[in-house]
């Protein structure tokens, strides 16, 4: 056993984070939380604008999401579902089956929406293999994707910052241009033709990849960690048109943009998509619980099923998939959407307009180049100089500097580079809402404007 000196102080190693910059500080440390409020060891309180980390739907300790969960520990905490099964596992795969887009009927567990992005990946590629076509093993992806932080998910996506460093690790995947209306690189001004620019250019790689492509990965709506890229009206529609006639598969990750995010349960319904794999995880549990699942259609279920020695078999699973108790959580996460009537236009459509008019009055600050946003999902990009999209810095850091200045006001906010994401619970209130913008607002004027 080592000598307790030999140990740190803090011996944690955290996410995303420069530790030897973050040793010198003291890490804000959480010990309670109520409704959309985070508590620090302090006794003091920080609204919760990023829904910790895009996860928390329906405010921290929702009673019937507490009770849900007390009352799963009174009955078993974790069985393996490797040939076995539990109740709370089969009723939240009927629930999603009846709640996701059409045609989704089979339901995967696993524990995080990297795992659930991972899962879809190895599905469509064997998919194709037991098909006979074996010549497919390519997966075209946007440029800007973010799936997760696992190899294949990284493989699967696009974003400099986060991937290139593990380049030699990765499989090789079709970039198709990110259709971002604020930062492209076209020497035309008009939005409509830009839209069009990115529609032929989607088309024409899909078109050229057809008969090598598994699937094409996309996250429907908002790019959320490429810094909440909204995609053009229609752009998901199109994909789906093309990949439908060019027989490949669409996998859309819900992850971050489902379970109501954007004014709906999923946001591939904005455009009446049905892909043939759905990946989920965050809010599916209301935020409390480590639980992911990917969903598929019954074409690509079926393609699996043989006798043993044929060698059909998904042979793939994680320890805790399907979690009675995350199960257990996600029921009743799935309850309180029903009896609070989270998403009924007379819930949701005030909060929509209040913040929609909270962005629409920070994109007026002088150094906010743009906002972008869906719903309750939304990014502040912080610019250098507004009239000609300059971006700060890199070293200065600006983002970080905001969402520090938003701490001492009592906000937590975490940043995309110099986009500030808005993010809150869906149980925000419309006073709490009043007080997200306030104090974002404040903190961008104290950080750029001095």
């Amino acid at each position: 056993m080592k000598h307790k000196d030999d140990i740190p102080r803090d011996p944690v190693w955290y996410p995303f984070t420069q530790m030897q910059e973050f040793a010198e500080q003291s890490p804000l440390v959480i010990t309670g939380a109520q409704g959309c409020w985070l508590q620090d060891e302090k006794g003091k309180r920080h609204l919760d604008g990023v829904s910790s980390l895009w996860a928390n739907v329906h405010g921290h300790r929702h009673p019937v999401i507490d009770r849900a969960i007390e009352e799963q520990m009174g009955r078993v905490a974790h069985s393996t579902m490797l040939g076995l099964s539990h109740p709370g596992g089969i009723e939240l795969a009927r629930q999603l089956v009846e709640h996701t887009p059409e045609g989704l009927n089979r339901v995967f567990y696993s524990d995080s929406g990297a795992t659930a992005v991972e899962i879809g990946l190895k599905m469509a590629y064997q998919y194709w293999q037991l098909k006979g076509e074996t010549q497919r093993y390519r997966f075209l992806k946007l440029s800007e994707a973010y799936h997760g932080d696992t190899i294949g998910a990284v493989s699967l996506g696009g974003m400099n910052l986060f991937h290139e460093r593990f380049d030699r690790l990765l499989f090789d995947t079709v970039k198709v241009p990110t259709p971002h209306l604020y930062r492209h690189t076209f020497a035309i001004e008009d939005e409509k033709d830009v839209v069009e620019r990115y529609f032929s250019l989607s088309q024409d790689l899909i078109e050229s990849y057809a008969e090598q492509a598994c699937g094409f990965f996309i996250e429907p709506l908002i790019q959320g960690a490429a810094g909440m890229i909204v995609h053009p009206h229609g752009y998901l529609k199109h994909i789906r048109d093309l990949t439908r006639k060019h027989n490949m598969l669409l996998i859309a990750d819900e992850v971050a943009v489902g379970f109501g995010r954007t004014g709906k349960m999923f946001a591939s319904s904005w455009e009446d998509v049905s892909p043939d794999l759905l990946c989920l995880g965050k809010g599916i549990t209301g935020g409390y619980m480590p639980l992911a699942a990917t969903l598929a259609t019954e074409e690509v279920f079926s393609a699996f099923l043989g006798d043993f020695k044929d060698l059909k078999t998904f042979f793939h699973g994680h320890t805790y998939t399907g979690n009675p108790l995350a199960c257990a959580a996600a029921l009743a996460s799935l309850t309180v959407f029903e009896e609070e009537k989270t998403l009924d236009t007379s819930v949701f459509g005030p909060k929509s307009q209040k913040y929609s008019d909270g962005m629409q009055r920070l994109a007026q600050l002088q150094h906010v180049g743009s906002v972008r946003y869906r719903g309750l999902m939304g990014g502040v990009e912080l610019v250098a100089k507004n009239n000609t999209k300059e971006p700060y810095q890199f070293e200065k850091r600006m983002g970080y500097q905001v969402i520090l200045e938003a701490r001492k006001l009592g906000v937590m906010l975490r940043p995309l580079g110099d986009v500030i994401v808005l993010m809150p619970p869906l149980a925000i209130s419309l006073e709490e809402l009043d007080l997200l913008f306030e104090v974002t607002e404040k903190a961008i004027r104290k950080v750029t404007e001095g």
